[in-house]
This record gives C-alpha cells, sequence and structure tokens, in this order.
C-alpha cells in the first residue's frame, strides 16, 4: 500500500498543503473551523501519519520541550513536571525530563542532551545556572525559560512565585497564634544564592519577624530539602531543651519530616509546636495533622513557561516585566498551625 502524503490529505479536504500543515502544528496561521474539520476528516480517513522526524529536519526543531528538573521525586517538583506536560500537550508537544540532582555537571549533560535533539526550547529549574550551561545556551542560541527561580541576567526570561510574600504571610499567621517567636527550617546553602527560592522564603521569614519587632539571630535552621533528612534534622532540634514552639518550613518535604519526628518524640502538634510548610504539595493534606501551607498557581505557572519558551518575538522584544512572570502566593491555614 501506497504510503499516504499531505498531498492526498489536502487532496480530499480540498485545501491547499500548506492548510494541512497549519492544521497539524495548530499554527501559525489560524484555519477556519470548518476547513479545520474537513482537513482532520481526512486525516483520519486516509490514516495519514505526520513524519515528525521529516518535519524536525526541515524546521530544525522537534516537538520535544526540555525540562529539567532537580529532583524530580521531590513531591514539588514532580507536581511541577506534570503541570508542564498537561500544558505542553495543549500546544500540540511533548516533554523530555532530566534530573540534574542538584550538580551542575548532570545540568549541563542534559542541557547539551535535549539541545542536540532540537528540542523547540527547554524550561530549566536550576539551582542556578552555571558557567559552563550559561555557554552551552549561548553557544546553540537556546529559547531557554527559568522556572522557579529569579533570573540574575536582565535578559533572561523567567515563570516565578512570590517566594517572599509567602513566606511572610506563613511567619506572620503562626506569630499570631501568640508564639514567642518563629524559627525558621532553611537549606544548606552557607552562602545564599541570588534568586533562589528557599534563600528568599528565609528573607520572607526574616522580614516578618523584624517586622514584629523579633530578633532572628539563633533561629534559623539548616536542613536538606527532603523529608527523609529533615526528619533527622527534626529529631535532634526538637530534642533540645529550648526547642521552638512555631517552625516555618522552607518545602512541604521539611515540614511532612518535622512532623514525622514530633510524632515519634511523642510532641503534640500544634499543641506543643506549630508547623507550616512551603509549595502546597497534595500530600499536605494528608499529613496528621493536616499541613498549613503556602500555594502559588502551578498551573498557571506551568502554562506560562510553555508559552514563553515557544514563544520567538518576546526574547526580542518584550519589556522586563514580560520576561518575569511572578505569580502570587496563598496561604493555605489547616490544622498544624493551631487552626481548627
Amino acid at each position: 500500500m501506497a504510503k499516504v502524503t499531505r498531498d492526498d490529505v489536502a487532496r480530499l479536504a480540498g485545501t491547499s498543503t500548506a492548510v494541512v500543515s497549519y492544521v497539524i502544528n495548530n499554527g501559525p496561521r489560524p484555519v477556519a473551523p470548518a476547513t479545520r474539520e474537513r482537513v482532520l476528516a481526512a486525516i483520519k480517513q486516509l490514516g495519514y501519519r505526520p513524519d515528525r522526524v521529516a518535519q524536525a529536519m526541515a524546521s530544525r526543531r522537534t516537538d520535544l520541550i526540555g525540562l529539567i528538573v532537580p529532583d524530580a521525586r521531590q513531591a514539588f517538583f514532580a507536581e511541577m513536571a506534570h503541570a508542564v506536560e498537561r500544558a505542553a500537550a495543549e500546544r500540540g508537544k511533548m516533554v523530555l525530563v532530566g534530573n540534574s540532582d542538584y550538580l551542575d555537571e548532570r545540568e549541563v549533560h542534559y542541557l547539551r542532551a535535549f539541545l542536540g535533539m532540537r528540542v523547540s526550547g527547554l524550561i530549566l529549574i536550576s539551582q542556578g545556572l552555571s558557567e559552563h550551561a550559561a555557554q552551552e545556551i549561548d553557544a546553540w542560541d537556546a529559547r531557554v525559560v527559568l522556572m522557579h527561580r529569579r533570573p540574575e541576567a536582565i535578559d533572561d526570561v523567567a515563570v516565578v512565585t512570590d517566594d517572599v510574600g509567602g513566606a511572610q504571610l506563613a511567619t506572620r499567621h503562626l506569630l499570631e497564634h501568640g508564639h514567642a517567636y518563629v524559627a525558621c527550617l532553611g537549606g544548606t546553602e552557607v552562602t545564599p544564592k541570588h534568586g533562589d527560592p528557599v534563600t528568599d522564603h528565609i528573607e520572607g521569614w526574616r522580614r516578618a519577624m523584624q517586622e514584629a519587632g523579633l530578633p532572628v539571630d539563633g533561629h534559623l535552621y539548616s536542613s536538606p530539602y527532603n523529608r527523609y533528612d529533615a526528619y533527622k534534622v527534626g529529631l535532634e532540634l526538637l530534642a533540645r531543651p529550648d526547642r521552638p514552639t512555631a517552625i516555618v518550613c522552607a518545602t512541604d518535604d521539611q515540614a511532612i519530616g518535622l512532623l514525622r519526628a514530633a510524632r515519634e518524640l511523642r510532641i503534640d502538634v500544634p499543641g506543643e509546636l506549630a508547623v507550616a510548610g512551603f509549595d502546597d504539595v497534595k500530600e499536605a493534606g494528608l499529613t496528621d495533622p493536616p499541613l498549613t501551607t503556602v500555594a502559588s498557581d502551578r498551573e498557571a505557572m506551568a502554562r506560562a513557561a510553555v508559552d514563553l519558551v515557544l514563544d520567538d518575538g518576546l526574547r526580542v522584544s518584550g519589556s522586563r516585566r514580560e520576561r518575569l512572570r511572578q505569580f502570587p502566593s496563598r496561604l493555605v491555614v489547616r490544622r498544624s498551625c493551631g487552626c481548627h
């Protein structure tokens, strides 16, 4: 049986091959609804399957978007990756996911691999672009959107949430429950990184404490981001005779680990210890007690990142405000803070 071609589809639908291409690729030009229906009906009747390899060779782009995350095992990054995948599917794209494991060399490895596959663009959730990563992006002239981290360079395109404001909301809320002070479970970085979400969470906590006239020295504790290591940190912190009565965590995973440590030490939450997290992962509502946390609109952020990475014109002519899309944070009140 002869292979069905785009010419065959155009002939049956009574259109040009260009119109068939616009329907298959969802652009770049609009197609009237009635014409689109005729083309789709012809594709179905003939059993036409586009040759994606040939398309990629002709356009030097594939229908792929590369997504690099620090660790897809962590709930926040897994949920963000899922949201990006759904947003990409709405634009007729597929997503390749790579885990950097917080290592610069692995991030560069995936940058090279994805760019070598001629992806349409890259969405990068990074711990901070290394010099090698930046050079790789420049060498390929790649379309890259940073996500979850504020950019360092003025011409970077990024999608972020209001991390400072969200941490302020959580800290203020815990203080309103009458605690003498609120401790903060931050990250492991000795030197704060510009634009890092956890650095911004710590800054939001610090601002809320200073607004209340409270000292911050001695109340910031270091912890890895995953729940397992945070649990170990929690066992040590909560076993101290001067343990805090309220703790705001930089991530929900840390808070979940802390709640497990409190349960093991038979410390009542929220009676003896109030806890708040950040990210509002799905499991936050299933902890015991359910976790008060800070949420952002991940679905809207994912759609914005996909739209930006597929938009050629924005990188050339977009304003700074258009390049940096910041979404608001909101407090999700559950029982771990002391509310009913």
